[in-house]
């Protein structure tokens, strides 16, 4: 499939702000599931960018603004060529063992019920990795209702499930800290999803993954119960979502902040 992505995100400030600094993880990587077409990130008037990578290899480019302003807008288009593969994922430079996704994040931190939630997944499995992870996958994603507005991006793996709804960042969060509890290493991703034709959204779609042996990492993406299809471009990832945030910042002034994000992910060219 050839996917088509227009992004667009505008902060704007309840007064003048005059610098701000923001770290994007915006930019895909080639693998074997996905070639990057054509990727561009709009920058505001006056802003400067450095391109670089993190330490998971995700690219991260800097942006600096170094002038008053009173809003800052980000767009970003690109075009995709993707590929089913079960979830498989394939072609990724891995900077650390599979074991390092094994450590706990202040977001990821079990407690009694997420503990509870994984051993009663594991029971429930045939005995196979890859049956564990669809089990976990099932399990979360009814103990979680999908609802936006009820959590934000400080919300623990903890609290999303005690409180019983959230969205597909929530969704990752707590599957990444039961499977850590079974031993299975796991991680969060980020990225976009195509649902429909010139179906808009309000932000990006996240998922986890899962090393599973025999396959390596696969993807599952808990809140559509499935896993990564040719649907599904993959931006960044990390031990949770601050490490894999699409953007993150810090600005001098300004007051108080409102967001406003326009997503539109097509399927330019239907299946090739």
């Amino acid at each position: 499939m050839r996917i088509h992505l227009q992004h667009e995100t505008t902060y704007r400030y309840e007064f003048e702000a005059s610098y701000a600094l923001q770290a994007l993880r915006l930019t895909p990587l080639d693998n074997g599931n996905q070639k990057i077409l054509d990727w561009r990130i709009g920058t505001p008037w006056g802003a400067t960018m450095t391109y670089g990578r993190d330490a998971y290899g995700n690219v991260l480019n800097m942006l600096t603004l170094d002038r008053a302003h009173t809003e800052l807008t980000l767009t970003l288009t690109g075009e995709v060529e993707t590929k089913d593969a079960n979830g498989v994922l394939s072609g990724v430079p891995e900077y650390f063992p599979p074991l390092f996704y094994l450590r706990e994040t202040e977001l990821t931190e079990p407690d009694e019920a997420i503990e509870a939630l994984a051993q009663a997944a594991k029971k429930g499995s045939d005995g196979s990795p890859l049956d564990l992870g669809h089990q976990l996958m099932g399990a979360v994603r009814d103990a979680i209702d999908y609802q936006t507005g009820l959590t934000d991006v400080t919300t623990k793996a903890g609290e999303a499930l005690a409180a019983g709804n959230g969205v597909c960042q929530d969704h990752a969060h707590v599957f990444i800290s039961a499977a850590r509890v079974l031993g299975v290493p796991a991680r969060y991703v980020s990225g976009y999803l195509w649902g429909g034709e010139g179906e808009a959204y309000e932000a990006s779609h996240a998922w986890a993954e899962a090393y599973i042996d025999g396959l390596g990492w696969v993807g599952f993406d808990v809140a559509n119960r499935l896993c990564p299809t040719d649907a599904h471009i993959r931006v960044a990832s990390g031990l949770d979502y601050f490490e894999a945030a699409p953007v993150r910042g810090v600005r001098r002034g300004g007051g108080n902040e409102t967001l406003e994000v326009r997503l539109v992910v097509d399927d330019k060219v239907i299946q090739q």
